[in-house]
């Protein structure tokens, strides 16, 4: 008898054991036994290479878990049944129940789960054994689930994806928190990243009539002037007509040059200074536009659309400036951009960006067909709308402000009261 309660006892152990490893294997985070592993932990190692074949480390665990579960059983309700009679049948039940429930399924798996990279870690090698040795087995078993599953018209089903997708780290980054200090901003840098492969040059580029060009027909004093005035390091030069560039100044090519010469600045050759231009389609993604930045050495590209005409210029900070925020030095012009007024209102300049707003305050307001602010009251307006008029999008009121000729310069955003209370961007 009392070969037998430690039998059972063994067995129950067993359970618990298979329990918990199938908890902690498949709950434990990828991302954390990737790094491990890239670090050279070997136990992180045999973790991820058993979550490689989930089949088999499932099937595995559950045949190991049913056998020592139903011979647990079984001689509990030998043992009972021995002392009670029939009735050990009923008791055998309802205390192996219990005991299997308690001990063996919640208490393992809970812990497992509260704690479940450090025994994933503590408990990849001796399942590794038991995958070893119950492989034969878990192979006619799979095989007999694929042959029910053909018997049935449905196909077996291949191995999953093991990477998480795009939306699954989108989520994984709205759950992260820290409990030292804000990660909002994390957050939205992590958010940022992922945008690189959806968003367009076209969207954050600098506008044509917003770039600051020089005619490089205009005297060299005059041209020197421009650039010693300008906050700009590099400067487009155009000829004839704007959208002709015929190269790129900076503004250390010229100093060089200026500080090389014994006369005057006459014959100063700016073209020649100047960099070839480099065009890009404004189709163009910004992951691709920042490893072309980094294959080719450059900061600065000029945009073009499909029909070759120059749209604006896009730079390597404006792609910093999408992940980090706004990079401000102490050469920037700052602009306005963004005023919260007392009545918990929005001023906003008609070339603010969708995006910049959303990442700002949180919103969803949607970027698909139009970039700035501006363009988006054109778009569901569907005209040019007079000062004075308001719009009423997306659940928020918009208000024209100001409209130079047909550009809407400034409008008063009001968003519903429940994210009026958002804290204020840095203007």
């Amino acid at each position: 008898m009392l070969e037998t309660l430690v039998g059972i006892l063994v067995l129950l152990l067993l359970s618990a054991f298979f329990s918990g490893s199938e908890t902690a294997l498949t709950a434990a985070s990828r991302p954390l036994m990737h790094h491990l592993e890239q670090t050279g932990d070997k136990r992180a190692m045999t973790v991820n290479h058993l979550r490689e074949r989930t089949d088999r480390l499932i099937g595995a665990i559950l045949l190991g878990n049913n056998l020592v579960n139903i011979l647990a059983s079984a001689l509990a309700t030998s043992l009972l049944i021995g002392l009670f009679g029939e009735a050990g049948v009923l008791y055998a039940t309802i205390a192996m129940t219990t005991l299997v429930l308690i001990f063996s399924e919640i208490l393992p798996k809970t812990y497992a789960f509260r704690n479940a990279n450090r025994a994933a870690l503590f408990l990849s090698a001796p399942i590794s054994v038991v995958v070893r040795v119950f492989s034969p087995f878990t192979a006619a078993i799979q095989a007999a689930i694929d042959g029910v599953f053909r018997l049935a018209g449905a196909a077996p089903g291949g191995e999953a994806g093991m990477g998480p997708s795009a939306e699954e780290l989108r989520g994984a980054i709205d759950l992260h928190t820290d409990t030292e200090r804000p990660a909002e901003q994390e957050r939205a840098m992590l958010r940022s990243i992922l945008d690189l492969t959806e968003v367009e040059v076209g969207e954050i580029m600098i506008h044509r009539k917003n770039v600051a060009m020089i005619d490089a027909d205009q005297p060299a004093e005059a041209v020197v002037s421009q650039v010693l005035a300008s906050p700009f390091t590099r400067i487009p030069l155009w000829r004839d007509q704007p959208d002709n560039i015929v190269g790129v100044l900076h503004a250390k090519a010229l100093l060089r040059a200026i500080g090389s010469r014994s006369g005057g600045l006459a014959g100063l050759d700016l073209v020649a200074l100047s960099s070839k231009p480099w065009f890009v389609p404004e189709a163009t993604t910004l992951i691709d536009q920042l490893q072309e930045f980094r294959r080719r050495r450059e900061h600065f590209a000029l945009v073009v659309d499909e029909y070759g005409t120059f749209m604006g210029i896009v730079t390597l900070e404006d792609i910093l400036e999408e992940i980090v925020g706004d990079i401000v030095d102490e050469h920037d012009i700052p602009a306005p951009g963004v005023v919260r007024q007392a009545d918990g209102s929005l001023i906003v300049q008609g070339s603010v960006t969708i995006r910049d707003l959303n990442r700002r305050f949180g919103w969803h307001l949607p970027d698909e067909d139009a970039a700035t602010i501006a363009g988006l009251v054109l778009h569901e307006s569907r005209r040019i709308p007079e000062v004075g008029q308001a719009f009423l999008f997306h659940g928020m009121r918009f208000e024209v402000l100001r409209r130079h000729r047909q550009q809407i310069t400034s409008i008063r955003l009001t968003p519903p009261p429940d994210q009026a209370a958002s804290p204020p961007p840095e203007t």
